[in-house]
Parts: structure tokens; C-alpha cells; sequence
């Protein structure tokens, strides 16, 4: 008797845990599941091309920075480059003895802006 229950009970275990087992699949296996795994790993995919990206980017500018100095020095330039220096452009007028500069123009120099 004691046999019996003990292989009834297992076989019963057994029933439930292979049910919970398939009816988890199933929910995975779901259209709006499938979906929103796959948006997840697209997610997580774009995060980290995103952090090697920058990564890479902020890896060159240390690279051009020590090998700016390197040819700094080999071209006995002592001091680095400071900020863009701003160009001054006259203005047009009609009084041309004391011309005024401006510091930023509004105006660019590209051919292929639209008038």
C-alpha cells in the first residue's frame, strides 16, 4: 500500500511539474512575448554598440591628443593649440576709414545653401 502511494504521489509531481514546464513555453512562445524579447534584445544590443562607440570615439581623441604632442615635439612646437582662433571679417560700410569687425557672421561662405 505504502508502494502504491508513493508512485502515485511522484507520478502526480511528476504530471504538475511537466504541465507548469509546458504552459511557461507556451507563454514564451506567444506573439506579444516574441515580440517584446526581441525588442529587449535590441534594446540591449543597441546599448552596448552605443557604449563601444563611445568608447572607441573617446579611445582615438587620447590617441590624437598623445600623438599631436609627439609630433609637437618633434616639430619643437612647445605650446598646444589653443581654441579656434575667431576670425574677424569687416564689415562693409561706407565710411571705409574706421571699418568695425564683427565676431561671428551670419553668414556662411557654403555655395550650397539655398538664398
Amino acid at each position: 500500500m505504502f508502494r502504491r502511494t508513493f508512485w502515485f504521489t511522484t507520478g502526480a509531481a511528476a504530471g504538475v511539474w511537466a504541465t507548469t514546464k509546458v504552459n511557461r513555453k507556451l507563454r514564451q512562445l506567444t506573439p506579444d512575448s516574441l515580440a517584446a524579447s526581441a525588442a529587449n534584445k535590441a534594446l540591449e544590443t543597441g546599448q552596448r554598440l552605443k557604449d563601444r562607440a563611445v568608447g572607441f570615439a573617446l579611445d582615438v581623441r587620447d590617441n590624437m591628443a598623445r600623438r599631436e604632442a609627439e609630433l609637437g615635439e618633434a616639430l619643437g612646437i612647445d605650446a598646444p593649440p589653443g581654441p579656434a582662433a575667431l576670425r574677424r571679417y569687416a564689415a562693409i560700410e561706407n565710411d571705409r576709414s574706421n571699418p568695425k569687425y564683427i565676431e561671428n557672421p551670419t553668414y556662411t561662405h557654403n555655395r550650397n545653401e539655398d538664398y
